[in-house]
This record gives structure tokens, C-alpha cells and sequence, in this order.
């Protein structure tokens, strides 16, 4: 295992998405893959915590499905690339366990079931979806232009097809 995943949820949520997260995040790394093991952590939260986080982050008042907090400054036109800059001196190193911090992601809990079901999937297909597109957002990419979009788009669902959780 080539990263460390840290989670905090609370009851009653999906079963086993531990095991999805670390699905999902394994087949991202191995397309892009870290000089070193990395660190994740993964929040799932209720809708007051991310609509919290959404205002003081982003100045946006509203519940959102996903938010991510990238640790590492990808450049803009090299997502992924971690040569791009060296890890050390960007003081993204864990010290107590020598792994690249990678960032934190947080998933709204009410958004996992309601867009599901708004979608027609399941509900680990739509947790397996906004891991995947958090990851993505945690190694630069993002999707403020049409060209952006249909990249990451793209390299979503080839992603979720190779963990198993295409629609």
C-alpha cells in the first residue's frame, strides 16, 4: 500500500467505505504515482459541517457534495506531477511517519444517498465517485475551463472502471 488513510465518519453510514475509499485511492496513485508513501485523510460529515467549511473556504453558503484540501502546490499545467517541485521543502512531510501529505478530502453524507439516488446508481458507486474526483482535485487537477472538465470527467470514470465501480 503505497498511501495511509485517515477517516472520520459518523454512524450510519455506508458500510465498508473504507474499503471503497482505499479502492479508489490505490487505482488513482497508480496512475499517478507518489515518490513516497502518501497521506489522506477523508472526512464524512453532516451538511452544516461542509456548508461551514464551503462558506469559510470558498465564500459559498450552501451544502456541497465534496470539498478538498490539496497540501501540495501542483502547478496548474501539471496535475499529478510531483517532480514539479520537491515535497521536502514545501514542508509537506509527516514527521512522525516520513509520508507525503497529500491533503483532506470531505464528503457530505446526505449528498452520498441523494445523488444516488438523483443519478440512478448506488450509493458506494457515488462515494467511489467523489473520492475519485476528490483525489483528483488533491493532485492539481480541475475543471474551471471546458478542456479541464472533460479531462478530469475522463479520467474519472476510467478510474472508477479499473476499481470497479463504473455505473
Amino acid at each position: 500500500m503505497d498511501h495511509s488513510l485517515y477517516t472520520e465518519c459518523g454512524e450510519d453510514f455506508l458500510p465498508g467505505y473504507e474499503g471503497i475509499a482505499e479502492d479508489v485511492i490505490e487505482t488513482v496513485l497508480k496512475r499517478f504515482p507518489a515518490p513516497r508513501k502518501v497521506q489522506i485523510s477523508l472526512y464524512v460529515v453532516e451538511d452544516e459541517e461542509i456548508q461551514s467549511a464551503n462558506l469559510s473556504q470558498r465564500g459559498m453558503d450552501k451544502v456541497t457534495d465534496v470539498l478538498s484540501f490539496p497540501a501540495l502546490p501542483f502547478p496548474a499545467d501539471a496535475p499529478g506531477d510531483y517532480s514539479a517541485f520537491p515535497a521536502e521543502e514545501a514542508g509537506n512531510i509527516d514527521p512522525e511517519t516520513d509520508e507525503l501529505i497529500l491533503g483532506e478530502i470531505m464528503i457530505c453524507r446526505s449528498k452520498v444517498y441523494s445523488q444516488a439516488e438523483e443519478y440512478g446508481h448506488k450509493a458506494e458507486r457515488e462515494f467511489a465517485f467523489l473520492c475519485a474526483h476528490s483525489m483528483l482535485h488533491l493532485l492539481g487537477f480541475d475543471h474551471e475551463d471546458e478542456e479541464e472538465r472533460e479531462r478530469m470527467e475522463e479520467l474519472q470514470e476510467e478510474i472508477l472502471k479499473e476499481a470497479g465501480y463504473e455505473r
